[in-house]
């Protein structure tokens, strides 16, 4: 790179055309090619940006984590800070987003139960139009894009166009929200599975789950987005099965500072989650591994307090 600057600050003479240039090879093919030690095929690449021959866009889908924004990683958080645009979700907080290059113009495209700022249509159709007219734009996402993200959904219809697309895992809620709460969700003595499922209901509001399969002891059920199913979720696993005192957790805001945890059984969630006034988000862990919390030896927040909070 030291070698290039002389020919490319005479090309480009704008200081700002230089470091899209410069963040444009470090993103792409070219960093890749003289990491490999192909170094004509990096200047060839370098060239061609130079030139304004590699304007096409590309999207990353980056999953920003369970809260917390020391549970970045390192991809996410060099990816974030290079990004032209960012569409982000309503669980990315506003810690985060901190962490986001400072001219990268943000768009909120939240979506709550009942509430969506814009429909997951419209949102597929802005990362293409951004792409294509040459940005790199940041689908910033709660947790992993792929485990409940509607990543998947975002990837094929840009693909369909021919976008790039890059995909960053994040640390999910199930994962994060666990440890933070000192849960561990596949206790040897008690759990040979671990299952993840959306409580999120259709749109004709009924909750369409497998209970056979998830009403089974030897292994601890993770919901995702089932506040408002909560008391439904909680007859059909009794009725199918599990005794009205199997254990059960429900973790608010899992990670951050304002981190809460109900503990209790199926039969007595739904009447504690009320008396608690608890609101989204909000996840849920089935099993009996809510009785190997390490409640005290694993304090929720203080584990990942940065030090502003300390």
């Amino acid at each position: 790179m030291q070698a290039q600057r002389g020919w490319i600050k005479e090309a480009l003479p704008e200081v700002d055309e230089r470091r899209r240039v410069w963040e444009a090879f470090l993103d792409g093919v070219g960093y890749e090619a003289a990491l490999a030690g192909e170094h004509e095929r990096a200047r060839e690449s370098l060239q061609a940006l130079v030139e304004g021959r590699e304007r096409q866009g590309e999207v990353w889908l980056v999953g920003a984590g369970p809260g917390h924004p020391d549970l970045l990683t390192l991809a996410a958080l060099r990816l974030m800070q290079n990004a032209d645009s960012v569409l982000y979700d309503s669980l990315v907080s506003d810690r985060i987003l901190d962490r986001v290059r400072r001219d990268a113009e943000r768009i909120y495209v939240g979506k709550k139960a009942s509430h969506h700022t814009l429909p997951q249509r419209d949102i597929e159709a802005e990362l293409l139009r951004r792409a294509q007219r040459g940005e790199r734009v940041l689908r910033l996402k709660g947790g992993d894009p792929f485990i409940f993200g509607r990543g998947g959904e975002e990837m094929e219809a840009l693909l369909a166009h021919n976008i790039p697309v890059r995909v960053i895992p994040g640390v999910t809620a199930a994962s994060g929200c666990g440890a933070a709460a000192g849960i561990p969700l596949t206790h040897r003595d008690c759990a040979q599975s671990c299952v993840f499922v959306t409580g999120h209901a259709r749109a004709d509001g009924v909750l369409n789950l497998h209970w056979p399969s998830l009403a089974q002891p030897g292994q601890t059920v993770v919901v995702y987005m089932g506040l408002g199913q909560i008391g439904v979720l909680c007859q059909q696993l009794i009725a199918h099965g599990l005794p009205d005192s199997w254990p059960m957790a429900v973790v608010y805001r899992g990670t951050c500072a304002d981190q809460h945890v109900v503990t209790g059984t199926l039969g007595d969630m739904p009447q504690r989650v009320q008396k608690e006034g608890l609101s989204s988000p909000v996840l849920m862990i089935i099993g009996e591994v809510v009785h190997h919390r390490g409640v005290g030896a694993f304090p929720a927040f203080n584990a990942f307090a940065s030090k502003e909070e300390a």
